[in-house]
């Protein structure tokens, strides 16, 4: 605790320019088990714990660990391997100066990752939802701030109600870009949020829930829907042509804290005041938030575009093994090249809030049939695309890429050439080839 108001200053510390555009990706995957495609719990000899002290004794690193139980592994080059609240394994790279390096990163830390992962029977499967657990007969991770987060969604009703779906089956691919100044951060923030829900519905995979479609090409961006709204989905201020730091700030002050960690290390939960409350009054033992805390409540936002020192791509289902390169191919060719990032934002940049959101609720059951404020955007996708293509070129010619990353979005001109997304593509395959097995399943979906 402190006891000091946190000044304008502190709240805008933990926005720092880079000072270069760099490329950071992260996958999440289910372990999970190849004959029934169930994932493996967090405890006993075939668990993820037991897969997470394979990979420090394997590769070195440091312990992350949560009353003294394993929840992550920082390897030695800086990259991490963490874990979700229902046992989801997430691998993190370090940042790298184009997308044909941190693709390469990715791709051989899950080849050794799912090798290691087959050493105990378990296999390594991305993608956008795990699609045949059900989450009662989950094992949480033990991590303290998870039970704070479920007791706090958990009194929200219905705007709190699939959180627990979202905690211990959500997958995704995340990609962590850079701003370099005030002026770019406005240009790519307001252009990524504005791009949003195009992507999201271009890329929905998640039809399956205990192995059951129900009528949804996305469980995941469904669920999302129902995480407390107040801080996921579209970020209000992003929309504004001329979005600062100070309106993302403001926008968080007027958030609730969730959790918080005492000077010992303590988790404890958040009384139910926003942030901006407890600058003012600070917490009923007197004690006032600190910079940390302000770190911690940022984190504790999960918006399409998570703003932090970086801007993280966070809205999308996972695509399926081996397409991954897609995502970071896609958000780094429209944000790294002023001008398809200038293009995308006069495509798109007329759209109100109002018309975001209802994409969003439409997408998970529509894909790429939805409507963005009555436009389809299947042809708003396709633009994108050309527009990101356009900008990976540019960065080729300046040799900050190699030659075929252009060709890492060729699955994703295929959906919008044809029509059919992963989502579709899968539940074709779920009831045709693989007859409905989750053995087949996992045989064709992992890495």
């Amino acid at each position: 605790m402190t006891d000091r108001e946190l000044t304008r200053a502190d709240l805008r510390a933990p926005f720092r320019p880079a000072r270069r555009e760099q490329v950071g990706i992260e996958v999440e995957c289910g372990l999970v088990d190849p004959a029934t495609g169930l994932a493996a719990r967090y405890s006993g000899e075939r668990g993820v714990q037991a897969v997470l002290e394979a990979v420090l004794a394997r590769w070195g690193g440091e312990r992350q660990e949560d009353a003294g139980r394993l929840t992550g592994v920082l390897r030695p080059d800086g990259s991490q391997i963490t874990l979700e609240h229902g046992g989801q394994i997430e691998y993190s790279s370090t940042p790298a100066p184009g997308v044909g390096k941190a693709v390469d990163d990715l791709r051989a830390a899950l080849e050794q990752l799912a090798e290691l992962a087959d050493r105990f029977g378990l296999a390594l499967l991305p993608g956008g939802y795990l699609p045949f657990d059900r989450p009662a007969d989950m094992e949480w991770v033990p991590m303290t701030r998870g039970a704070l987060m479920r007791e706090h969604f958990a009194g929200l009703g219905e705007p709190g109600s699939r959180a627990r779906n979202v905690m211990a089956l959500s997958l995704s691919t995340q990609v962590t870009l850079d701003y370099l100044s005030p002026e770019d951060f406005t240009r790519k923030l307001r252009t990524q949020v504005a791009a949003a829900p195009v992507v999201s519905a271009l890329l929905v995979n998640s039809p399956l829930q205990e192995g059951r479609s129900e009528g949804l090409l996305s469980h995941r961006c469904w669920s999302w829907l129902r995480m407390d709204p107040r801080r996921s989905g579209v970020l209000p201020p992003a929309l504004r042509p001329g979005v600062t730091v100070d309106d993302v700030i403001d926008w968080a002050l007027d958030i609730p804290l969730i959790h918080y960690r005492d000077p010992a290390g303590r988790y404890h939960p958040a009384p139910d005041r926003t942030f901006a409350e407890l600058l003012r009054h600070g917490y009923p033992d007197g004690g006032r938030p600190t910079p940390a805390h302000w770190s911690a409540h940022l984190n504790q936002l999960w918006t399409d575009t998570r703003v932090r020192d970086t801007l993280e791509l966070r809205g999308a289902d996972g695509p399926p093994h081996p397409f991954s390169a897609a995502v970071p191919a896609l958000w780094t060719g429209l944000s790294y090249h002023p001008g398809s990032l200038a293009a995308a934002w006069d495509l798109l940049g007329h759209y109100t809030l109002a018309q975001h959101r209802a994409a969003l609720a439409e997408l998970p059951v529509r894909g790429l049939a939805t409507r963005l404020g009555g436009d389809p955007v299947r042809p708003l996708a396709a633009e994108l695309l050309r527009l990101a293509r356009t900008g990976l070129s540019a960065r080729v010619a300046a040799g900050l890429e190699p030659p075929h990353v252009p060709g890492y979005l060729d699955p994703l001109d295929e959906i919008v050439a044809t029509g059919r997304t992963f989502a579709e593509q899968c539940l074709g395959r779920w009831h045709g080839e693989f007859g409905r097995d989750p053995a087949r399943y996992v045989a064709a979906h992992r890495v």
